[in-house]
């Protein structure tokens, strides 16, 4: 072994680039390279071959995904068909179908919906399609469920009927149509429990609306916990979209501005710094519509007065740009 390997070697051991065992390998493998060229002085030297393009594989031909996305696109007009069918039929003969055929219409069209949906999802295809039809389908039991019972106690049973589909959908398909038809089934919801239950029959109905902007806030808390189990941008647009909700039934309540005031800047905070850790544009989206909406209405139902909206807009602004600017100096600090 020539001398000036063995320096290279002892070099690379002593900067620790390479361990004593390993400087070993290489300097026996030389050694062992150079005895075969001794021994036998017409054989070449092995030298690595350049990598070269490794040699085309037999690729299998890509799926069509046009089948597959035409198949899907069908069963979404399937779905909305069917629903548009029911509805129209229910509209047109409401008066004149009997309990009887009301509720067998109702219970077909839910049967067909989320029978099409477990079918999918059994299969293992099109799990959009399938959430989508389940999330119709639950819509659809809670209606029929309200048909069959009936008054007051058939509202808060349909609610809790499809409120239980949805639950079972989402954890089973884990898609964001069910999480949309479980924000509108429980906004449903606490329009409900407000009117049919929580509300005296000689209360009015600007003082019941506290009680569903409360509901409202619950509902954005549940799906503020849902986004971190499931789909996290849908969950916490939603959750936005009930703080929105929530401030809507407050501007209704008798003195209730402030209150509208608070939610609905709370809500869309809590968005906008999501937004300034995540970059997810629907936060952003959310969270501006929500304060472009509220705090004019709100600021004109205190002040009554342009100007007094004008001023109050100011100075959301000024907080807005200062924060802005804080977070702008910490991030460069950073």
């Amino acid at each position: 072994m020539s001398s000036r390997l063995d320096d290279e070697l002892s070099r690379l051991v002593s900067a620790g680039v390479l361990r004593q065992y390993q400087a070993d390998s290489i300097r026996d493998a030389a050694d062992a390279e150079l005895d075969a060229v001794l021994a036998d002085p017409g054989r070449p030297r092995q030298q690595q071959e350049p990598a070269g393009p490794e040699p085309a594989k037999a690729k299998e031909p890509p799926a069509p995904a046009h089948t597959s996305a035409l198949v899907e696109v069908l069963g979404y007009i399937g779905g909305a068909l069917l629903l548009g069918a029911v509805a129209l039929l229910t509209l047109a003969n409401w008066g004149e179908m009997g309990r009887a055929a009301r509720i067998t219409t109702g219970t077909a069209a839910a049967v067909v919906l989320l029978g099409s949906a477990v079918v999918l999802a059994l299969l293992r295809r099109w799990g959009q399609l399938s959430s989508a039809l389940a999330a119709l389908g639950c819509c659809v039991a809670g209606f029929a469920t309200f048909v069959a019972v009936e008054g007051e106690a058939g509202r808060v049973v349909g609610v809790a009927v499809a409120l239980a589909l949805a639950a079972g959908g989402l954890w089973w398909l884990k898609e964001p149509s069910l999480l949309v038809a479980t924000f509108g089934i429980l906004a449903v919801g606490v329009l409900v429990i407000t009117a049919d239950v929580l509300t005296p029959d000689t209360g009015s109905a600007a003082n019941s609306a506290g009680i569903a902007g409360t509901g409202f806030i619950l509902v954005a808390f549940v799906f503020a916990m849902l986004g971190l189990v499931r789909d996290q941008v849908t969950s916490w647009s939603l959750a936005g979209a009930a703080m929105f909700s929530s401030s809507i039934c407050w501007l209704v309540q008798d003195r209730g501005e402030i209150m509208a005031l608070a939610v609905g800047t709370a809500g869309p905070a809590a968005l906008l710094v999501a937004y300034g850790r995540t970059r997810r544009s629907a936060y952003a989206v959310v969270g501006c519509s929500i304060l472009l909406v509220i705090w004019p209405t709100a600021l004109y139902q205190l002040t009554d007065n342009l100007a007094g909206v004008a001023i109050g807009l100011v100075v959301a602004s000024g907080v807005l740009l200062l924060a802005v600017l804080m977070l702008s100096r910490r991030r460069s600090n950073e």
